[in-house]
């Protein structure tokens, strides 16, 4: 059985042949199904040149159908024209089709599948409607944005009624549901067992370490971090924050602008850092040195996978009730969930993990309990159990049971 997947995560080979994924999170994803399959397809963009460190794709049955590279929809449809002929040739050398979406190659995917009889699967990350009103776009690129979201909404839920679909988090799979086809909610992932932490808990030493894991773009909401720094600090706590990830376009290094030159202005440039992206496999033990996980993010979030990685390295969560979070985190449960992300609101909730060892030890023993059942190998046993069922296709089985 050859499972195709079409996403728009970049890739590149390295000197040593090796296929490498910008980010991390995809190349695990894709890992996690490789077990189940003779050979998986991806049809993403691939850069001439490498992207960085990277993440290694391990499993040695990953093949690529390339696409030119692009950068989201602005890039992509002006290469349609190229870009069509892959898509069919990709459709068309798969026996099983698996979009991962929003993505813009997705539903010429999904079409060029669906003429050739190839069986799909969708899997939904992300809600594009909800960031519309955090995009700092104005005039007609606020108005192409829009007008371009309510086209990707629109293909998404065509697909998912036609489709096997699967949503990160409770609120996408509500969302794409309907009332004689029900998506199935899953969580987006990145752990294994094997990086499960094992302290009980935190903030024993006198400097406190704030770690943020997020693409720096606007739907994001760090700018109030600098001003939760100031606060914790005028409360007598000695904390620093790095703000870990990548700027994402224009608007992306205008929000690292605002997030420094607020910092500065705070007094507190010195205690917050903006280090860039770390490679998943350095980010993970990295994890292991912080203190508290903070991700004030806004809506049109599925579930973050950050949070998973964060529970697993036993650092305690704030962040917000927004989207899929709620499908994760409950609060005061195995993390703090707070309404309005306001630099009050998030210094609060961090002062209060700071001031209060026991919450702090309960929500890290109940992380890794959610951790436990959310693991890679978890989550793939469940998709593909559900694939395998409803689809009528017959996949190979893992050569170890899934762990979790």
């Amino acid at each position: 059985m050859r499972l195709g997947i079409v996403y728009h995560m970049p890739f590149w080979r390295d000197a040593d042949g090796m296929l490498r994924e910008v980010e991390g999170s995809f190349a695990r994803y894709v890992d996690s199904l490789a077990p189940y399959f003779d050979e998986i397809v991806l049809c993403v963009p691939v850069l001439t040149a490498p992207g960085g460190e990277g993440t290694v794709i391990r499993s040695g049955n990953v093949t690529l159908a390339p696409l030119i590279n692009f950068d989201g929809p602005v890039h992509f449809y002006p290469r349609l024209p190229l870009l069509v002929p892959r898509l069919f040739r990709f459709a068309r050398r798969v026996d099983l089709l698996h979009c991962r979406v929003p993505t813009p190659a997705a539903i010429f995917a999904f079409l060029f599948g669906s003429l050739l009889g190839r069986p799909a699967f969708l899997l939904n990350v992300g809600d594009l409607a909800a960031l519309r009103d955090s995009v700092p776009y104005r005039g007609i690129k606020r108005w192409l944005w829009r007008a371009y979201t309510a086209f990707e909404e629109r293909n998404m839920q065509w697909m998912a009624d036609r489709s096997l679909a699967f949503a990160n988090g409770g609120a996408l799979a509500r969302k794409h549901s309907r009332r004689d086809r029900a998506v199935i909610e899953t969580r987006t992932t990145t752990i294994s067992l094997a990086d499960l932490a094992t302290r009980p808990d935190t903030c024993a030493g006198g400097r406190i370490r704030l770690v943020t894991v997020s693409r720096i773009d606007p739907r994001k909401g760090l700018t109030v971090l600098p001003d939760a720094v100031s606060q914790l600090q005028e409360r007598g706590f000695d904390v620093m924050l790095d703000i870990i990830g990548p700027a994402v376009g224009a608007p992306g290094e205008a929000e690292h602008r605002a997030i420094v030159a607020r910092a500065a202005a705070l007094g507190v440039a010195d205690r917050v850092k903006l280090p860039g992206a770390v490679p998943l496999e350095q980010l993970l033990p990295l994890y292991r040195t912080y203190d508290l996980f903070v991700l004030p993010t806004l809506p049109g979030e599925g579930i973050p996978r950050v949070l998973l990685e964060a529970m697993t390295s036993g650092v305690p969560i704030v962040t917000t009730r927004v989207a899929g979070i709620p499908s994760l985190v409950t609060h005061e449960v195995n993390g703090l969930l707070v309404d309005d992300p306001t630099p009050a609101a998030i210094a609060a909730a961090l002062a209060r993990l700071l001031s209060d060892a026991g919450l702090r030890q309960r929500l890290i023993a109940n992380g890794y309990e959610t951790a436990r059942e959310n693991t890679l190998e978890a989550q793939a046993a469940r998709m593909m159990g559900e694939v395998s069922n409803r689809l009528h296709v017959r996949l190979r089985q893992p050569m170890t049971a899934p762990a979790g």
